[in-house]
């Protein structure tokens, strides 16, 4: 649809307080961290529309968001949460990454 409203992922990245910065953004959407509907991006200028789901690999945690706003500005978190839903999976038992030094399970 050509009125639909879009914007500019990395800026959506950082009005959702998803980065520090638009730089930061864009360089995890460069570094191809980011899709959009399954697709992998490497345009900071990709377009993003509501009802896109993002997956986002950050290094420790991997994020799923359906965008339901477009943002105007960056507010508090409260606002930024308004921006999207939350589906990334928190269910089920997660086990921690072995340590440096940790035994290995079942050795001798």
């Amino acid at each position: 649809m050509p009125g639909e409203p879009r914007q500019r992922i990395d800026k959506w990245l950082f009005f959702a307080r998803v980065t520090k910065s638009r730089t930061l953004a864009a360089r995890l959407v460069q570094a191809g961290h980011v899709r959009v509907n399954r697709q992998k991006v490497a345009d900071a200028a990709h377009p993003l529309k509501a009802g896109d789901t993002l997956t986002i690999t950050l290094p420790r945690a991997v994020l799923v968001y359906r965008v339901v706003d477009l943002g105007e500005r960056r507010g508090p978190a409260a606002e930024a949460h308004t921006l999207y839903d939350d589906l990334t999976r928190t269910d089920g038992p997660r086990a921690d990454p072995p340590q440096p030094g940790d035994e290995p399970a079942g050795g001798d």
